[in-house]
């Protein structure tokens, strides 16, 4: 089946013509509609839209167009409803931007379609990105294409879901505090958080500006090289980009780690972790030591307040960027009869549960008389928190970690402990704090039931490169990409 093929094997038979665009995009079509009803990764798609760029791109390939010029072109590849699509809905699974029509593109989606891909659907998230499981999503939970019983992960779930289950050939999510990397350990997929400033935020909705980056989720690790190198590089309509250049990540795959040093940070392997998470993890150390690298036992000692960092910090974002959301400018308005009454019936309305939570948290924190206890002295432990994984750096080429403590987990077994639904990121959260890359790759499974495990590669600064070569050699050494969930 057309949908089950990578993005560099279905490129190499579109450029042969032994295949049709539009014959790739049916097949992702026919397989929606197959098991989105089990999985429910899409909140929407436009069939007739996506079979017409479909036939665009089949039509370049007829007059001579390549690969080499457009790499995506007739690729399939479905976007988080956080991304700006123009002429599309752009709801980020929320009732206050229920029925918003984007009036322009992202700029990442302005280079997927400059590179020749088919965008299709908008993909289920927890709303605003705000959660870990997508069962925060103001209209269904997505569900693991695994198991249909357990989470797909978040926020990005609906984005793993459908990379998992063969709907897409590779899709884009955004990752403010593991939403890529966990659904695409809970799924078993390839799931990448650029570094800070890779990839432009701008028509992004933006939950935590300091900590959001934009990342593909594909079914394997050249296919996520690929697709970074497509919508990274600098952006002047995001004053965080940075003007720095962008490597050919693909060809770096080529390299071994043979002599490369890679940490294994003592604090990311506590007790309550699973213990078959951690066996597929140590597993796979033992596999890249095999491959000629070299590991290094470090320290990050302020990996323990990573959480109740980040979730000041976060929060404190999220209030003042929410804030715009008031029923005057766009989205959902419920009048009252007076501009208060209105703002207040408005977010009330619309609003989530755990969105209301994070927004009153964080403007808390803000608040005169706490500022200081709470958001500046986070800020100061963020600090701490990057120089920690810089000073490894300083001796280490990459940082091996899990992804997640644990398999996925029963929908609805979280959802009344906000704190432990908050530490299953708990291995994902600093890599945001401290503004480096991180991907996370399948390593094992679970025995009863079997559910993917995920192995976390975390990168200097920039350093994606080295980061993506490493996780290519585990990658290609063993066997658990080829594995796939059994849906139909």
């Amino acid at each position: 089946m057309l949908n089950r093929l990578t993005h560099s094997e279905l490129t190499a038979r579109l450029a042969k013509r032994e295949i049709s665009a539009r014959e790739v995009m049916q097949a992702c079509l026919d397989q929606v509609h197959r098991v989105d009803g089990r999985v429910q990764a899409f909140l929407s798609h436009d069939a007739e839209d996506a079979l017409a760029q479909a036939a665009a791109a089949d039509k370049a390939l007829a007059q001579g167009a390549t690969h080499v010029q457009q790499p995506l072109l007739g690729v399939p590849i479905a976007l988080k409803d956080i991304l700006a699509v123009k002429g599309h809905p752009l709801g980020c699974a929320s009732k206050v931007l229920a029925g918003f029509i984007s009036p322009y593109d992202a700029t990442v989606v302005e280079k997927l379609k400059a590179a020749g891909a088919v965008l299709f659907g908008r993909l289920n998230m927890d709303e605003f990105a705000m959660g870990s499981s997508t069962e925060n999503s103001a209209y269904f939970t997505t569900r693991n294409p695994w198991d249909t019983s357990r989470i797909a992960g978040g926020s990005s779930g609906g984005s793993a879901a459908a990379v998992a289950a063969d709907e897409c050939v590779a899709a884009l999510g955004t990752d403010t505090g593991g939403s890529i990397r966990q659904p695409a350990a809970l799924c078993g997929c390839v799931g990448m958080k650029p570094t800070y400033g890779r990839v432009s935020r701008y028509g992004l909705v933006a939950f935590a500006s300091s900590l959001d980056q934009v990342g593909p989720l594909t079914k394997d690790v050249r296919d996520a090289a690929t697709l970074l190198r497509v919508i990274s590089g600098h952006d002047p309509r995001d004053s965080t980009s940075v003007d720095a250049p962008v490597p050919d990540y693909a060809a770096a795959l080529a390299e071994s780690v043979k002599g490369l040093r890679l940490g294994l940070p003592k604090e990311y392997f506590i007790r309550g972790i699973d213990p078959e998470v951690n066996a597929a993890v140590q597993a796979a150390v033992k596999q890249l030591e095999k491959l000629g690298a070299e590991i290094v036992d470090i320290s990050l000692p302020h990996t323990e307040y990573a959480v109740a960092t980040y979730y000041i910090v976060a929060t404190a974002e999220a209030s003042a960027n929410l804030a715009r959301f008031d029923g005057i400018r766009y989205g959902l308005r419920v009048d009252g009869a007076d501009p208060i009454a209105l703002y207040t019936k408005t977010r009330g309305a619309g609003f989530g549960a755990e969105v209301k939570r994070r927004i009153i948290l964080g403007t808390y924190v803000l608040s005169s008389g706490y500022y200081d206890a709470y958001y500046l002295r986070a800020q100061k432990v963020r600090t701490l928190i990057r120089q920690d994984f810089l000073k490894a750096f300083e001796t280490v080429d990459a940082i091996v970690t899990p992804t997640s403590p644990t398999a996925a987990f029963k929908a609805g077994e979280k959802t009344e402990d906000p704190m432990q639904m908050y530490l299953s990121d708990i291995f994902t959260i600093s890599c945001n704090l401290a503004g480096i890359c991180g991907v996370s790759l399948p390593c094992g499974f679970t025995t009863n039931p079997k559910l993917p495990i995920g192995l976390q590669v975390l990168g200097k600064p920039f350093g994606e490169a080295t980061m993506l070569r490493v996780a290519h050699a585990y990658e290609q050494a063993t066997q658990w990409r080829k594995d796939r969930p059994k849906l139909d």
